[in-house]
C-alpha cells in the first residue's frame, strides 16, 4: 500500500526557511516520479516543484525559483522540498504526490493534479511575524 507522509511544516518568520520531507513507504521510491502541490485558504491546488525518477530532471514553479530546492534520496525513501527567503505568499498547506512512471517527465505532467495517483495528507506552512 503506497504511502505517502509529510513533516516538517510549521510557523517561519519572512525570509525564514523550512525543509518539508515527504516519507514514502508501501513501493519503491526509485520506480516513482515525486511532486509537492500547496493550496493556500480559498485558492487552487498548485504544482510547486517535481522530480523525475528517471532523469533527476526537476520543475519549479516561477513564484519559488531560486528559493525552493527538491531532492529526493531513494536510500532513504524520502524526498526534501528546501524552502528559503519564505515569504507570506508561500502560506499553504503542501501536500507531496507520486506516480509510477518510467519516461521522461514533462511540465505539462507535473502541474497536472489528476495525473498523480498517490497523494500525501499535508503540512501546514505559514509564513508570518
Amino acid at each position: 500500500q503506497v504511502q505517502l507522509v509529510e513533516s516538517g511544516g510549521g510557523l517561519v518568520q519572512p525570509g525564514g526557511s523550512l525543509r518539508l520531507s515527504c516519507a514514502a513507504s508501501g513501493f519503491t521510491l526509485g520506480d516513482y516520479v515525486i511532486g509537492w502541490f500547496r493550496q493556500a485558504p480559498g485558492k487552487e491546488r498548485e504544482a510547486v516543484s517535481c522530480i523525475s525518477n528517471s532523469d533527476g530532471s526537476t520543475y519549479y514553479t516561477d513564484s519559488v525559483k531560486g528559493r525552493f530546492a527538491i531532492s529526493r534520496d531513494n536510500t532513504r525513501n524520502t524526498v526534501y522540498l528546501q524552502m528559503i527567503s519564505l515569504k507570506p505568499e508561500d502560506t499553504a498547506v503542501y501536500s507531496c504526490a507520486a506516480i509510477n512512471f518510467r519516461g521522461r517527465m514533462t511540465q505539462a505532467m507535473c502541474v497536472l493534479g489528476s495525473w498523480w495517483t498517490d497523494w500525501g495528507q499535508g503540512t501546514q506552512v505559514t509564513v508570518s511575524s
